[in-house]
């Protein structure tokens, strides 16, 4: 059985604990390699070797950090197969699910290509008599990035990335779950030609969280996870005096009115719903039409394309829709919540609660399930499932549509699906909710602008990639100078102290 490692000062370095944790193979539910879990000493380590190469980096001009970004950019296409495969073989997500992860992390290296222009700062000329003034963007120092599962090289790209294009070391602890794929990264980010101990990659459980949040040297921290853990992060690191943005859960409403495209809006919701096995942030889990027709209608499209979704291990191809879920726990926690539904009187108008596929019974496989005539007082719709399950939620106008999603508690994403113009106008305009889709059913914006929820999906001032994360990894500092005049009438120097 492999054992994996951490990433400290460019070097694999065995754990020091004692204590490991298993990496499962979500298809097969066989442990395939043991992680390290880091105690405190080994974060201490690696701060301390961020320290030490963090102002080198800082003094090399933004240019040529810039192209150490085009050089890793090179490398990530050159190697998108093996990395798709290492990501799939620990997720479950299907090979071009990985790609795709792998792309949108891509992305953001590509705009960090632009920090020379993204530092620069404002300038003043005869601010004064003889005063000019002038900012700058300096690096926080040594940052740190708390990662999730679910997207193994997209997230901790979209927070290294833009952190070492400022000039700062950064330190990733990344899921116990998926820890591949982040070592990959920054083996690669070496080899594009950072310089060592820059980025480095701790593997760790909460022990590991505490000490980065605990600890003096780190000066910037990011999550992405659970609501309550991204509230226990943020509460923690502010209370230590850290710059902090953290990214909880979400519960996405995509709202169908009675003039949408039905076949369109139906193809959206399939993959907006279950793509990657329903394991995204940004994912659609609560679909609301407009009126009992369009119910009616939207049904009726999307239970034939649920029913015809195939469900295997990524090994299977392009033939396969989604894969495992990433635990046992997982697909527990998912058919648990489907059983609340039912019980509450919910319609599973598929159900996919006796799924199995021969030769990986003891995968962790949950086949996709659709509720319809469900409300707002339900677990299943209050929770994120984080599965592949779409609950329907009937709204009696576009009213009682819009309330929902802004009543909701999360408001990561939502999306409205519809011809008319007024209506798709109210709605981004009106919605309590930090990305909207018209039409558009998963609306990540692209790497130049902003990713980032509202209400408990987000803590922090500031958002993820775009121009808002050269802001969270820089400082401004503000200069104010006067020099004295030395020119005399006739126009020759002569310099003399200020009064």
């Amino acid at each position: 059985m492999q054992e994996q490692t951490h990433y400290i000062g460019g070097e694999h370095v065995k754990g020091g604990s004692g204590r490991f944790a298993d990496v499962f193979n979500p298809a097969t539910g066989e442990v395939q390699a043991q992680l390290p879990l880091a105690s405190a000493a080994e974060i201490d380590r690696a701060v301390e070797i961020a320290q030490a190469a963090q102002p080198g980096w800082a003094a090399t001009n933004p240019q040529r950090r810039a192209r150490v970004m085009m050089e890793y950019v090179r490398l990530l296409n050159r190697d998108m197969d093996k990395l798709a495969e290492a990501l799939s073989r620990e997720h479950g997500k299907t090979i071009p699910d990985a790609k795709g992860d792998v792309q949108r992390g891509l992305e953001v290296v590509e705009f960090c290509i632009g920090a020379p222009h993204l530092l620069k700062g404002e300038y003043t000329d005869g601010a004064g008599p003889g005063i000019d003034m002038y900012s700058m963007r300096q690096p926080l120092g040594v940052s740190a990035g708390i990662t999730p599962f679910n997207f193994p090289a997209m997230i901790p790209m979209w927070m290294f990335a833009p952190a070492i294009a400022c000039g700062n070391a950064f330190i990733l602890k990344p899921s116990e779950r998926a820890p591949s794929v982040p070592l990959m990264l920054a083996e690669l980010m070496e080899e594009a030609g950072l310089p060592k101990g820059i980025l480095q990659v701790v593997n760790g459980d909460k022990e590991a969280v505490d000490a980065i949040l605990e600890h003096e040297g780190i000066a910037s921290i990011g999550f992405v996870g659970s609501t309550p853990i991204a509230q226990y992060i943020y509460g923690k690191g502010c209370a230590h005096g850290k710059r902090v943005q953290c990214f909880g859960g979400a519960k996405n409403h995509m709202i169908i009115m009675p003039d949408a495209d039905m076949d369109k809006a139906a193809d959206a919701l399939v993959g907006a719903g279950y793509g990657a096995a329903g394991e995204r942030c940004m994912a659609i889990s609560v679909a609301v039409p407009v009126g009992d027709e369009t119910a009616d209608r939207l049904i009726a499209a999307l239970k034939p394309r649920i029913e015809s979704l195939k469900v295997g291990p990524y090994t299977s191809g392009d033939d396969v829709d989604f894969g495992p879920v990433v635990t046992a726990a997982a697909k527990e926690n998912i058919l648990k919540l489907v059983q609340s539904g039912v019980d509450a009187g919910a319609e599973l108008v598929v159900d996919g609660r006796d799924f199995r596929l021969q030769g990986y019974e003891n995968g962790f496989f949950v086949g996709a399930h659709l509720f319809d005539r469900v409300t707002p007082d339900m677990e299943i719709y209050r929770k994120e499932i984080f599965g592949p399950v779409l609950s329907t939620v009937r709204a009696g106008s576009y009213e009682e549509a819009l309330k929902l999603a802004m009543d909701h508690e999360m408001g990561n994403g939502t999306a409205i699906f519809t011809r008319d113009g007024d209506a798709a106008r109210d709605f981004a305009n009106r919605v309590n909710v930090g990305m909207v889709g018209i039409n558009v059913p998963i609306p990540v914006p692209l790497a130049y602008h902003s990713f980032g929820g509202w209400k408990k999906s987000a803590f922090g001032d500031l958002n993820q990639h775009g121009t808002d994360s050269f802001k969270f990894y820089t400082r401004t500092k503000t200069v104010t100078a006067r020099w004295p005049s030395g020119i005399k009438d006739g126009g020759e120097f002569n310099f003399k102290p200020m009064d």
